[in-house]
């Protein structure tokens, strides 16, 4: 492996590596996650994979993620290749658009939120 990729991340970090990750790529993906937020705490992750700070916050996120016996269900959001339905978020639940985002849902709303070195699995 060369040294940059090391630094800078392969496709797994660029693309959320974690095998907890469930992928928003289509507006249904957005409706399933809402849905979902009624059993359990969902977890939107908004990534820029051209974004240094965006792959740093990311990586130490799934590492948390992978340390934690937090019960919630985990959804990765790449902007790069759907800003689209990232603005939809936005609107769908009044948040305004960041990156890197995290948005807690819990029955249907948004409990809280973060943008970049405040994004923890402290925030649920």
């Amino acid at each position: 492996m060369s040294i940059l990729k090391n630094l800078f991340g392969g496709n797994a970090t660029q693309n959320g590596g974690g095998s907890f990750w469930n992928y928003i790529e289509k507006d249904e993906d957005i409706t399933a996650a809402q849905e979902k937020s009624y059993e359990k705490k969902v977890v939107i992750f908004k990534h820029s994979t051209r974004c240094f700070i965006s792959k740093t916050v990311l990586k130490n996120f799934e590492n948390e993620v992978e340390n934690t016996s937090k019960d919630a269900e985990y959804y990765f959001l790449d902007l790069i290749d759907h800003r689209d339905l990232s603005n939809k978020i936005a609107e769908k639940f009044g948040i305004q658009h960041q990156s890197p985002q995290l948005l807690v849902l819990k029955d249907g709303k948004v409990i809280k939120d973060a943008s970049h070195e405040t994004i923890s699995t402290s925030l649920f």
